[in-house]
């Protein structure tokens, strides 16, 4: 690891003027993914600044919305009440994603900010465009097992490993920045990019920019939630398949429905077409069958993921069923 300077900042203000100053610097929140990325060799930023004394973990009702602080822990999001009882798809991501002591430490902004786990990336003496442009993607025609099927390019078929940011896009999140000029306001389903020819660019977070809280609106998908996670093993696994559904029902029709996928994409993935099927019918099997079958549209596999094209569609189904049998 190479010699860096740290810096602790108790505003965002101070926070953006710091980082305006050094582009190779650095947040530093939970630190739970970028510690391992320095200690990879795969980021060396010059200048840590912790950011941990913004006051920035507010978890609270205002008006019609929910807010979420950027700092707030996955652990505190997921145990706070308010959450559980109106975010319940939230909560159970949150509580899918990493081990207890991770979500103790890992913060919402840090969450969203977090690089995929391909092993191609994380192997400094393997191509990989994402870390290094104009490298290769060793993932195709590699060992691609956890990699995407929707999204993809020739340049990168590496997935998104966020579990709590898949909850996020279904509930119609929007990401609070803070700027030099003020506030910047973005939906959440277009923080996130996918490859195409620039697969190093995760985000469309400004250099400039620091995301201080969530918005998230109310709604009536409470009851109905339910977040699938296949793994390859009960704790502290990346998905295979992840699928976050939610249903507002009203005798057995589905008057609203959000579903999003993990492990499919470069960026978490909403199921669209399957909702706008959905809409308006009947919460019956071969109804979530037809839907899961639309949402595979323009799926493709790269061999050792030939098995998703089948696993997907199966994890929708039983997804939407467990939400549906939750009235």
């Amino acid at each position: 690891m190479i010699n860096f300077q740290y810096l602790r900042t108790t505003t965002s203000k101070s926070a953006l003027s710091l980082i305006s100053k050094d582009k190779n610097a650095k947040f530093l929140a939970g630190g739970t993914n970028l510690i391992d990325l320095m200690k990879r060799g795969i980021t060396s930023p010059e200048k840590l600044i912790d950011i941990n004394h913004v006051p920035l973990k507010q978890i609270e009702a205002i008006g019609d919305k929910i807010i979420i602080g950027a700092l707030a822990s996955n652990t505190a999001v997921a145990e706070h009440t308010l959450i559980k009882e109106k975010l319940p798809l939230l909560a159970m991501a949150l509580n899918a994603g990493a081990s207890a002591q991770l979500r103790n430490v890992a913060t919402v902004g840090g969450n969203m900010m977090q690089r995929t786990r391909c092993g191609y990336f994380y192997d400094t003496e393997m191509p990989c465009n994402k870390r290094q442009p104009g490298s290769g993607c060793g993932a195709i025609g590699g060992f691609n097992r956890m990699h995407a099927i929707f999204g993809t390019s020739d340049k990168c078929i590496a997935v998104h490993p966020s579990d709590m940011c898949i909850a996020l896009v279904a509930l119609d999140a929007t990401v609070v920045l803070s700027t030099a000029k003020g506030e910047r306001k973005i939906l959440f389903k277009d923080f996130h990019r996918l490859a195409g020819d620039t697969p190093q660019l995760d985000n469309n977070l400004k250099i400039d920019e620091m995301i201080i809280r969530l918005e998230i609106p109310t709604n009536n998908l409470s009851k109905n939630s339910y977040y699938l996670k296949v793994r390859d093993r009960a704790s502290y696994a990346f998905a295979l398949i992840s699928v976050g559904a939610a249903l507002e029902l009203s005798d057995n029709k589905i008057k609203d429905v959000r579903l999003a996928m993990g492990g499919v994409a470069h960026k978490p993935w909403r199921l669209t077409a399957a909702e706008n099927f959905l809409k308006g019918k009947e919460a019956s099997l071969e109804n979530f069958e037809q839907a899961a079958k639309l949402a595979m549209t323009d799926a493709k596999s790269f061999g050792e993921n030939d098995f998703k094209i089948k696993l997907a569609p199966n994890s929708i189904i039983e997804a939407l069923t467990v939400a549906k049998s939750k009235a």
